[in-house]
């Protein structure tokens, strides 16, 4: 039988499911659901339903051209969602949309200029949080739809700044800031009628300025919550109590080049801001409300130094900020996602926990914590029941990618119908670990194809993941060791110091040392897995992306053992790095001076042995392009033969970011590495894809 992930077009046309929504009944589960394509080249979400007690069959909710994406029930059942499909005179940006729980055709429900997403909706109100970017000298919903066609109109596209940051991710801050807009969707008529957008009117008097119609009177008009100019994040926080009344949102307080984060109590009815929680060099984050709409959780973090990582603190208050205290403050973990349990007394999270991300229930009188799930799986998207009690949630593993389930109060684990079943991973998963020198445990995922024995061994790719926060816990569509499998290679996931879901002390071993601990974590994981039968030490590769890639780069100079080093996305010279980076003010934060010189890969240019394959994005603001570049060229000055060439490749999207995200890309990723690595780990050589010329 052949291995279903052997073929990258059949990979990329696995469904993958992306979110999870449950009714306030608890009976129906919403996901998210990514397709391909009819011409394969990008994926087009929908929405389907699925019963949340394990029983029935998938039915679809939304078919469109521009997909669905950031499901949520209302109170009454209705089911919200954001999509761009053609409703109105801009179909570029998305809006908000309702399909009625008594059935019907979905209708869109905001005109925003700028586009909306769903920020909040209130469990026992008709309230919705909104969020919006709103041009900065906009006074009112025309205005910012007039400025925008004025500026479309004239084919401007410049910014002016007078702050830092000026990018994020992939994409260039301002004109416009983010608020938070309140929309009362008791004021939707029970049939509204199709009115156009306000962001493009026609030129009606002749004299070049764009006419701007007025918001349509048939919506609901959204409320401005955030005062001007706007301090939100560039992804909005908030919460909102369950009757529609207060948000809690975390919102940017400028320092300098930097800033903190701050909770903020904000009335819906009069806009009204109070600042709940601010503290220099601290901050608040990730709000949650209580049932009872009582009790108030957060996080809390100082801000990171040289000296060593902050821990994320949990918290709870009353609603208005008092009777403030931490809680499991001795479970030396962090909590990735909270949400409060059906009565209130518990915060339900998930956190990184020693290769997996289980949920984990903290009583909040008490402080202890439980693990609710206990197997190789990592746990995402959990939501309450609150009628049971029982929890539904996304979970994955390397062997199997994200589906839904349904936790009940013994921990029971039931799979739930869904559209997208995966096939199944052909693939041995063992956990691996070693004992660094100072005796640290360092633990990894070591997947094996079949047939991998003494007597036909496998070639080994080290794997090196990004972050360097993070852990190697969950399914990825951006790195799939299936793929690799099914090539006949074992891949190890390794956690190496800086890994999270081994307590503090594990993080704060790599702290401003990244050339250290980490760098002989790996190698003392990968010499534990090269001992074993099953494994080649003669055909190895490292490969990673982002700090992976750093990793890569740092590899790359300091041994020869790799027969291949691929490195995507990567840090290369620290020094040119953290001031060109989005966030600089981070990066140069974490580091002393002295030890972003000393742990600068750069340096070592000239003791690279190993083949390497440069991979780069040109939309890449987190690494950016300057990084690829400047390894491709210093590569190039020490190993560039008498005509030019080199054993070492650069791939390079002019239109991708950090992540290669178009599927047709992907593809192209996937078989460049995998000639790569069979040039030169295999001793095969496949050639390049014919798509490259």
């Amino acid at each position: 039988m052949t291995d279903a992930y052997s073929s990258l077009t059949d990979i990329i046309a696995i469904p993958r499911i992306e979110g999870l929504a449950l009714s306030p009944d608890g009976s129906r589960v919403v996901l998210t659901v990514a397709t391909l394509s009819a011409d394969s080249t990008a994926f087009e979400r929908a929405l389907w339903e699925v019963p949340a007690d394990g029983s029935g069959t998938p039915v679809r909710l939304t078919r469109s051209a521009k997909g669905e994406a950031g499901a949520a029930f209302t109170a009454d059942g209705d089911l919200l969602f954001t999509s761009a499909r053609p409703d109105g005179d801009d179909e570029d940006k998305p809006q908000l949309w309702l399909l009625p729980a008594r059935g019907g055709e979905a209708r869109c429900v905001t005109r925003l200029a700028g586009g909306a997403g769903l920020a909040a909706v209130s469990s026992e109100s008709s309230v919705a949080v909104l969020s919006s970017p709103l041009m900065a000298s906009a006074q009112t919903l025309e205005d910012d739809a007039r400025i925008r066609a004025d500026r479309k109109k004239r084919k401007v596209s410049a910014i002016v700044h007078s702050t830092y940051p000026i990018r994020h991710w992939d994409h260039d801050l301002g004109p416009a800031e983010p608020h938070l807009l309140s929309l009362d969707l008791g004021e939707l008529p029970a049939e509204a009628a199709r009115a156009s957008a306000p962001s493009t009117g026609t030129d009606a008097d002749g004299d070049g300025a764009p006419a701007t119609t007025p918001y349509p009177e048939t919506l609901p008009r959204p409320r401005d919550l955030t005062p001007r100019p706007g301090r939100l994040t560039e992804a909005p926080s908030a919460a909102i109590t369950p009757d529609g009344t207060t948000v809690v949102a975390v919102e940017r307080v400028p320092v300098g080049r930097s800033s903190r984060l701050r909770l903020v109590s904000i009335d819906v009815a009069t806009a009204a801001s109070t600042v709940l929680f601010d503290e220099e060099g601290v901050d608040f984050v990730d709000p949650a409300i209580s049932p009872d709409g009582t009790t108030l959780s957060f996080g809390r973090g100082d801000k990171p130094t040289p000296e060593g990582p902050a821990d994320q603190e949990i918290w709870v208050s009353d609603l208005d900020g008092s009777n403030a205290r931490e809680i499991a403050a001795d479970w030396d973990r962090w909590a990735t996602s909270r949400v409060f349990s059906a009565d209130g007394a518990a915060l339900i999270v998930t956190a990184d926990d020693d290769g997996r991300a289980p949920i984990f229930r903290i009583d909040i009188a008490t402080g202890d914590v439980a693990a609710l799930t206990r197997d190789d799986y990592a746990y995402t998207n959990v939501a309450v029941d609150r009628t049971t009690g029982d929890l539904v949630a996304l979970r994955s593993n390397w062997l199997k990618p994200a589906h839904p389930v349904r936790i009940g109060a013994d921990g029971s684990v039931t799979p739930l119908a869904h559209p997208a079943p995966a096939p199944e991973v052909t693939a041995t998963m063992t956990r691996v670990e070693t004992a660094a020198e100072d005796r640290a445990r360092v633990p990894g995922w070591l997947l094996t194809p079949p047939g991998a024995s003494a007597d036909d061994p496998a070639p080994l790719l080290l794997w090196i993941h990004g972050g360097p926060l993070g852990s190697w816990n969950a399914w990825s569509w951006r790195w799939i060791p299936a793929a690799a499998v099914a090539r006949g290679y074992a891949v190890l996931l390794a956690d190496p110091a800086l890994s999270t879901g081994y307590g503090l002390e594990y993080i704060a071993r790599g702290w401003n040392s990244w050339g250290d601990k980490p760098f002989t974590d790996l190698m003392s994981l990968t010499d534990e897995v090269e001992a074993r039968p099953e494994i080649d030490a003669e055909r190895t590769a490292a490969m990673g992306g982002s700090f992976g890639g750093y990793m890569a780069n740092w590899v790359a100079g300091h041994t020869d053992r790799f027969k291949a080093i691929v490195t995507h996305a990567s840090l290369w010279s620290l020094d040119q790095f953290g001031p060109t980076t989005d966030h600089a003010d981070y990066w140069q934060s974490i580091f002393t001076a002295e030890a972003m010189e000393t742990h600068s890969p750069h340096h070592a240019v000239a003791d690279i042995v190993s083949p390497m394959l440069v991979i780069h994005g040109d939309k890449d603001y987190r690494v950016p392009i300057g990084e690829g570049l400047r390894l491709w060229a210093e590569l190039a000055e020490h190993f560039a033969a008498e005509d030019g060439t080199m054993a070492h490749r650069f791939l390079y999207f002019p239109d991708e970011n950090h992540w290669i995200l178009t599927p047709q890309h992907a593809i192209v990723w996937y078989e460049t590495v995998f000639s790569f690595l069979s040039e030169h780990v295999l001793g095969e050589p496949l050639g390049l894809p014919e798509v490259l010329g």
